[in-house]
C-alpha cells in the first residue's frame, strides 16, 4: 500500500504504517445492496479484508461462535480485516442464503449488485472486498480483531473517511477510464483511515489495538516489525521497551496474544515467505536475512511454521 498516515501517537502511527504497508492491495470487488426484509446472506471466510457501510436502514451481523449478534445502523462501518465468515440479515435468527448463490463471481476490479424485494423495511449498504497478498500479512495484522465497528460519530473524526464513504456509496461509473484504479485507491483510503480511527477510538475494547497504542509494547512491536533480523532475546526486547523482563513478557502476551519469541518467529517466517515468493535470493542466504544464525535452525523453524521446506515453498508459490 502506498498511503502514508500520521497518528496522534508517533509509535501508533509508525506501527500502523508498518502493519499495512506490506499488504499491497491488488484489487477490490464492490457491491451495492438494496434489500427489503425478510432477507439473510451468509458469507464464508474470504481471503481479503471486507468492509460493510450502512447507507440506510440497518441489519444484524453474526459471526460463527459468537454469542450475541452485532446491530448495524445507518452510517455504521463494519471492518473485517481477515474476511471472517459472517451472516448479514434484517434481524437475528433469520434463515440465510450463501453469498455464492447471490453473487457467484466476485473478481477483483468489478462491481456487483444485490437486490431483494420484500414487504419489510429497506436497507442499503455498500460492501467491498479488498484483496491483498496473503504472504505479506504480518503476525501483528493477523492478531487484529475479527470485526471492528465504527459508528457515525467515530467516522466524523476523519472527515476524509466519511466523505469518501459517502461518495463510494453514492456510486460512480465503473466503466469510466481508470475506474478500477480509482475504486481501489478509494477503498484503500477507507481501509487505512478506518483502522486509524479504530486505533484511536476502540483501543480500550481490543487487546491488540491496546498493544499498538501502548508506548512500551509499541516500541518492541515496531522493533520486531522493522528490525526482525537482529539477534533479539527476551531481555533485549524488554530493554527496547524500557520494561523489566518479567513485566514485559506478561504485558506483551496479554496484549498481543502470544509470547514475544513466538511473535518474533512469526515475523521472521513472514519475511522468509516473502523473499521466497518475490525474489530469487539463494536459499543459503535466507537464514541470515531473517535473523537466524544457523541454517538448520531456520529450516526447522520454517518447516514447523509452514509444514514444508523453503525449497518446496518456493517451487509452488514463486511469482518472479
Amino acid at each position: 500500500m502506498t498511503v502514508e498516515i500520521q497518528s496522534a501517537s508517533a509509535t501508533g502511527g509508525d506501527l500502523l504504517d508498518e502493519l499495512l504497508t506490506p499488504l499491497r492491495l491488488r484489487g477490490v470487488f464492490a457491491s451495492r445492496w438494496s434489500v427489503k426484509a425478510p432477507w439473510g446472506i451468509r458469507g464464508d471466510q474470504e481471503n481479503c479484508a471486507v468492509l460493510h457501510y450502512m447507507r440506510a436502514g440497518g441489519c444484524s451481523v453474526r459471526l460463527p461462535g459468537t454469542p450475541e449478534p452485532i446491530t448495524l445502523g445507518a452510517g455504521d462501518l463494519a471492518i473485517f480485516p481477515h474476511g471472517a465468515a459472517h451472516e448479514l440479515a434484517d434481524r437475528p435468527g433469520r434463515t440465510t442464503t450463501p453469498l455464492d448463490l447471490v453473487l457467484p463471481d466476485r473478481p477483483a476490479g468489478t462491481v456487483g449488485a444485490v437486490e431483494i424485494d420484500g414487504p419489510g423495511p429497506a436497507t442499503e449498504l455498500l460492501c467491498g472486498g479488498l484483496h491483498y497478498d496473503e504472504v505479506a500479512v504480518s503476525p501483528l495484522y493477523r492478531a487484529l480483531p475479527e470485526v471492528l465497528v465504527l459508528d457515525p460519530e467515530m467516522l466524523a473524526d476523519e472527515p476524509l473517511l466519511a466523505d469518501t464513504l459517502r461518495r463510494l456509496a453514492d456510486g460512480a461509473d465503473h466503466r469510466a477510464p481508470g475506474a478500477r484504479l480509482v475504486a481501489l485507491r478509494a477503498f484503500e483510503l477507507v481501509f487505512v483511515l478506518a483502522l486509524r480511527v479504530a486505533l484511536a477510538r476502540l483501543s480500550t475494547e481490543f487487546p491488540t489495538l491496546r498493544a499498538l497504542r501502548h508506548p512500551e509494547i509499541g516500541r518492541a512491536l515496531l522493533a520486531v516489525q522493522t528490525r526482525f533480523a537482529e539477534p533479539w532475546t527476551l531481555e533485549s526486547l524488554a530493554r527496547e521497551a524500557g520494561m523489566s523482563r518479567s513485566a514485559f513478557a506478561a504485558v506483551f502476551r496479554r496484549l498481543v496474544g502470544e509470547p514475544p519469541a513466538q511473535h518474533l518467529a512469526g515475523r521472521r517466517m513472514q519475511e522468509a515467505a516473502r523473499l521466497l515468493t518475490e525474489t530469487a535470493l539463494p536459499l543459503s542466504a535466507l537464514p541470515e536475512r531473517v535473523g537466524y544464525q544457523s541454517a538448520v535452525g531456520f529450516h526447522l523453524a520454517f518447516r514447523r511454521h509452514f509444514a514444508t521446506t523453503p525449497g518446496d515453498f518456493r517451487k509452488t508459490r514463486a511469482r518472479y
